[in-house]
């Protein structure tokens, strides 16, 4: 049997778990983008959402760190190891061996960081947003999103154990239980609670997380009959870079909160929404690897790297394709995307052209966001411990604070966003050719060369979007923002066929790279 037919089944599997994880995602998705018009539709832009926003930072951390970082990271290369070395009769054996030693110090570590967070919002607040017009309203807040910290650390790990057994409908659906309980309240609440409801939504949204996994976890993976309370040795001994990581990476929100506070009210709020709008196309670029990870680990644990490096690249071509499409699409109609998404209720047009501009610099660093996610993945899946993701982030991070706060007296929230851009893609181009150094030797010209070309096209395809926004200016939004969408689409698809750069969303790579 050739190499080709023996790696079918597995080709069939990962497109058949991409389009679930991609259908159940989008409605996920979907419902936040509800979520964030009605956010926009019950409370505008003002001191009360900035508020509400920094109490926000509590989830949002608290997401990148247990749920995309330490239990994605961490957790589905030890399952994969422990499925790659165990027979295929004693699989759930050996899943269930790892669940009883890694869940309760878990549950442990989560319970108190989640009472730290709660008892700790008033400082919590001081110090993400010391210039805060109503810091009170965001400790409350706080203090109602803080059992997020331990109800996504047990939806994450619930996630990496379900993904590593090739499990992939649950841990996709989790995005679509969060913003479910986050809507109910606010809809049914928020003329009682004001902004409070949005907060308590969240609490009852990661509450749900955890709950719609139960049923899959019961079934495919099962709770072991013994449990080990001593700890697992190999957590203690990756986790630290880990959470390193996944800290720095999230600071760069912190950085543009703090800086945030200090303009005029609603600032916050503006980057938030601009920044929310913008990365949706890179969330669903990332869903390619949160299909693939598991497969790359596994790889990589057989020291199969021939095989990983083929799968790293042709993740990176596909998002890279798909990443450059949106943001040539967002820079040419931000103004026709928010005034369609946001400008309902309180949220005027004077918000709309604020977030709107603010979203098209946002659109330019997209890609550095999507890169980091794809290329600090393999970093993880050794058993090894490695300093080097948290690091780059760290240069990242410092150079994103010294570029925004040098420049925000003179440009203000334009600062903020530029200076994510410019720190995160500095990251990103670390991690290429540290990858390549110590991880999985990845063709960085190859993959360098086809991510200009795409760039060239979405350059070409973004100025014919824009030339043809230009034209439609007196059509209504909605119209204009669709038939712009097919003009970037069609440009952009005809140049890749053009020149063979299709290819890189089919997941083919050229020989020789």
């Amino acid at each position: 049997m050739t190499a080709t037919a023996d790696r079918s089944p597995v080709r069939t599997t990962l497109v058949r778990a991409a389009l679930v994880t991609i259908v159940i995602t989008m409605a996920g998705s979907l419902l936040g983008l509800v979520r964030d018009l009605l956010l926009a539709r019950f409370f505008g832009a003002d001191g009360g959402t900035d508020a509400f926003l920094v109490a926000w930072t509590v989830p949002e951390t608290a997401f990148v760190l247990v749920v995309e970082g330490a239990m994605s990271l961490l957790m589905i290369p030890v399952f994969s190891r422990a499925l790659t070395r165990a027979t295929e009769r004693d699989a759930v054996r050996a899943t269930r061996a790892v669940v009883s030693t890694t869940l309760p110090p878990v549950v442990a570590v989560l319970v108190l960081s989640s009472a730290a967070v709660a008892l700790g919002a008033p400082l919590l607040v001081r110090v993400v947003a010391p210039g805060l017009a109503d810091p009170q309203l965001a400790v409350t807040c706080t203090r109602l999103t803080a059992i997020t910290v331990l109800t996504f650390g047990i939806a994450g790990y619930l996630s990496a154990a379900l993904r590593a057994n090739h499990v992939f409908g649950a841990p996709a659906a989790i995005h679509l239980a969060y913003n479910v309980g986050i809507v109910a309240l606010m809809a049914t609440l928020h003329g009682r609670l004001g902004i409070v409801s949005a907060a308590a939504g969240v609490a009852l949204g990661s509450i749900f997380m955890v709950l719609v996994q139960v049923p899959s976890f019961l079934r495919h993976v099962g709770l072991p009959r013994r449990w080990r309370l001593t700890g697992s040795p190999v957590m203690l001994g990756v986790v630290a870079p880990i959470v390193a990581y996944t800290l720095t990476r999230q600071a760069q929100v912190f950085v543009e909160r703090y800086l945030g506070s200090t303009l005029a009210p609603g600032t916050i709020s503006y980057l938030n929404y601009a920044q929310k709008v913008a990365q949706i196309p890179m969330l669903i670029a990332l869903l390619v690897c949160t299909v693939t990870f598991p497969t790359l680990a596994r790889s990589v644990a057989a020291g199969e790297l021939e095989q990983a490096r083929r799968r790293v690249e042709t993740d990176l071509r596909t998002v890279t394709a798909l990443i450059f499409l949106a943001a040539a699409y967002l820079v040419a109609f931000a103004p026709q995307v928010v005034a369609v998404l946001l400008e309902h209720g309180r949220f005027t047009a004077q918000d709309t052209a604020a977030t709107a501009s603010i979203m098209r610099v946002y659109a330019l660093g997209v890609f550095g966001h999507a890169m980091v996610g794809v290329l600090s993945r393999p970093f993880f899946t050794g058993e090894r411990r490695t300093w080097y993701p948290a690091v780059t982030m760290a240069a990242g991070l410092a150079l994103t604070a010294v570029v925004a706060a040098a420049a925000v007296p003179f440009l203000g929230a334009y600062a903020i966003a530029a200076g994510n851009g410019i720190g995160i893609t500095t990251t990103a181009v670390l991690l290429l050719f540290g990858l390549r150094a110590r991880v999985i030797a990845v063709s960085v010209p190859a993959v360098g060369a086809s991510a200009a070309k795409l760039a060239a096209a979405a350059l070409v395809a973004g100025t014919a979007g824009w030339l043809t926004g230009r034209a439609l200016a007196a059509w209504p939004p909605l119209p204009t923002a669709v038939v712009g969408g097919l003009v970037v689409l069609a440009v952009f698809a005809a140049l890749a066929r053009l020149t063979g750069l299709d290819e890189a969303w089919k997941g083919r790579i050229p020989h020789g790279s």
